[in-house]
């Protein structure tokens, strides 16, 4: 069965693959995860651009382990020798735009759910989400679902880790900032040009360390990613603004990084555009995480942000692929990571149900 459902998972990633599936734009490669529950005759729903199910015998007086992966992509980049929207095998390798991220992870999922799907006495209760709008954090991904599924108690997310524990992953917090100065023309004197009042700020934004820093995690991040002001060559300009990029680690809330940013930072003004995408965790003792060190996976901390940031309940990222493939030209997964995808879940979740 095992292997039907590996052979059967490489073939729905292929067709989602080849069905554009932007985000906010993920209705045609719904109908396709459709389809795979209505083959298996297993009961699901959808809301908006997004698929879910329950196991058979869901009993509300257990504890509920949701498996969630995403079915958008990013647009792809104009590096592609491939065309990025037809499913290639070449030398062990698929290729194709969401393959790697988070394709992989999703079509793995969801054959270890079916696999579980009818088998009774589990100690959880099983829910997969099959979510859209990840790449683009918006508001009708799984952040929308929490409200609509089941209480949650722990959550395996799909992202490309080689299948190695990601056991904590750092929250973002994107910040808009002003430096004022006084408007005047070019040819004349100006002590307090906005421009030039910006080169301390950059300093203290490059110089600045946060004090906490995580065993799991590090550091938290901080990088100045965009500047702008001036509308042409004779005027200096009355303000400048910048964007800034925070990564948050596990010892912060993003609450508190905005306070010490909006009470320490030479800026004019410093706001946060959300503080929704927190960093999360999931306790090293955790049986999920105990089940996959004796699979003889690796536990790290994860830099990059998935839909993790909108639980509040323990989490593990885990899924087959490689971070540093996601979002590049010809973006590729190899069959045999998918193969071992499927292999690894459920030997993972053996353990624990």
């Amino acid at each position: 069965m095992i292997e039907q459902l590996t052979t059967e998972a490489i073939a729905l990633l292929k067709q989602l693959i080849e069905t554009q599936s932007f985000s906010s734009e993920e209705d045609h490669t719904a109908l396709l995860i459709e389809n795979w529950f209505t083959t298996h005759n297993v009961p699901f729903k959808r809301n908006n651009h997004n698929i879910w199910a329950t196991n058979k015998y869901f009993d509300e007086s257990k504890p509920t382990l949701l498996l969630n992966s995403h079915h958008d992509t990013v647009k792809p980049n104009n590096g592609y020798t491939k065309d990025p929207f037809k499913a290639i095998v070449e030398d062990g390798k698929l290729y194709g735009l969401g393959s790697n991220d988070a394709g992989g992870c999703l079509v793995s999922l969801i054959a270890t759910f079916t696999y579980f799907y009818d088998k009774k006495n589990l100690n959880y209760n099983l829910i997969i989400v099959a979510s859209a709008e990840e790449e683009s954090s918006g508001p009708n991904g799984l952040n929308s679902m929490l409200s609509i599924i089941p209480k949650i108690d722990v959550a395996i997310v799909g992202e490309p880790t080689l299948m190695n524990l990601a056991i904590a992953e750092k929250g973002l917090v994107v910040f808009d900032a002003k430096v004022k100065g006084t408007a005047g023309h070019a040819a004349h004197p100006n002590d307090d040009n906005a421009i030039y009042n910006t080169i301390e700020v950059l300093k203290w934004f490059k110089e600045y360390q946060f004090a906490r820093n995580s065993p799991v995690l590090g550091d938290v991040k901080m990088t100045v990613t965009q500047i702008n002001a001036g509308k042409q060559h004779n005027a200096i300009p009355s303000e400048l603004n910048l964007v800034i990029d925070v990564r948050v680690n596990d010892k912060y809330t993003n609450e508190q990084i905005a306070e010490i940013l909006q009470r320490k930072s030479p800026c004019t003004s410093i706001t946060p555009r959300s503080l929704r995408l927190n960093s999360s965790s999931i306790p090293i003792n955790h049986e999920l995480v105990e089940a996959g060190i004796e699979l003889d996976r690796e536990t790290y901390g994860s830099p990059t942000l998935s839909d993790q940031a909108v639980l509040s309940c323990p989490s593990l990222k885990l899924g087959p692929g490689d971070s540093t493939r996601s979002h590049t030209a010809d973006e590729f997964i190899y069959l045999a990571e998918i193969e071992e995808g499927v292999d690894l879940y459920i030997k993972l979740l053996e353990k624990v149900l």
